[in-house]
């Protein structure tokens, strides 16, 4: 089937509604060749009824189950027209001019996709909304086979333009990012594995392996409210950070760094966050750990019986 849209916008709704309100109100609904495609992953309330009734022109699907953050992507692949797909938070804002009756403000990203035939993912220029909007993301560096750790270019300085120039990166970042929609269909689909966390870095391996690269785009901004105290003393986070980064190299790391990984990532890590959430009597973030620990060795001896 040919696209309808030039552009599809997907983005995820879970318990966000007043997030997803403020995001909706900076797109540009009123172009006809981009179409919006809100996924409510299960919401407590009928958020998706919600928000169909408020924007009619909306397209809104409701998932009976959470899928996470993949899944609920993966809703949105299914469903869209579009020859770019646009991933975007929905805690993000954009800024297209509302007087525009077409908004070029994608236009960048689309030139980029475009400017080669290699290229099949492209992520903007994030800054955070508060204070004076300092940067968070303006490429990353590469993920260290042993210690799985990498930094986002830029983050927390000023934006300066230091980073105004467009560049390869080896991931694009989850709150935003196009891609053409040929690469789902060599790459593949989003992993659902993870659930929450690593999805967008496995996906951006599996991409690179379909033999695309990803760039980084300055000239479109995106803005994130993501607060400068992210909830990261949360068991939940703590549990799938744990087993999603061995996950990820089990996934991804050659047998022959993989076991150093292991080693490093449970041995060392692991066991010093035990140790100092239990010094600091939040068991359930020791606990937290243990369990990602748990699950990924039960899911990992799944996994061998299949290969």
């Amino acid at each position: 089937m040919l696209p309808e849209y030039n552009i599809s916008i997907i983005t995820i709704n879970f318990n966000g509604l007043n997030d997803t309100y403020e995001l909706i109100e900076t797109l540009p609904l009123e172009d006809e060749s981009i179409e919006v495609i809100v996924v409510d992953n299960a919401s407590q309330e009928d958020e998706a009824s919600m928000i169909q009734q408020r924007y009619p022109q909306v397209k809104v699907i409701r998932s009976k189950e959470n899928l996470g953050f993949a899944g609920g992507n993966n809703l949105g692949i299914k469903a869209a027209r579009g020859k770019y797909l646009f991933f975007i938070n929905n805690d993000t804002i954009l800024r297209c001019k509302k007087e525009d009756v077409r908004c070029k403000m994608f236009q960048p990203l689309i030139d980029k996709l475009e400017s080669s035939p290699k290229i099949g993912m492209v992520s903007p220029k994030i800054k955070f909304t508060w204070g004076n909007n300092p940067i968070q993301f303006a490429g990353y560096t590469p993920l260290s086979h042993i210690t799985m750790r990498n930094r986002a270019i830029g983050c927390g300085e000023p934006d300066q333009g230091q980073y105004n120039t467009a560049h390869s990166t080896p991931y694009a970042h989850g709150a935003a990012m196009m891609m053409k929609r040929e690469v789902v269909d060599k790459a593949g689909m989003m992993p659902e594995c993870y659930f929450l966390y690593y999805e967008e870095l496995d996906w951006s391996m599996m991409i690179r392996r379909a033999g695309y690269d990803i760039w980084y785009e300055p000239d479109v901004t995106i803005y994130h409210k993501e607060s400068q105290s992210t909830g990261q003393q949360s068991p939940l986070r703590t549990y799938y950070i744990t087993r999603n980064r061995l996950l990820f190299v089990r996934r991804n790391n050659l047998s022959a760094t993989r076991y150093i990984s292991y080693i490093y990532l449970i041995g060392l890590v692991a066991f010093r966050d035990i140790l100092k959430h239990t010094l600091q009597r939040r068991l359930d973030l020791a606990k937290a750990t243990i369990k990602g620990i748990h699950d990924f060795t039960s899911l990992n001896s799944h996994l061998s019986t299949l290969n």
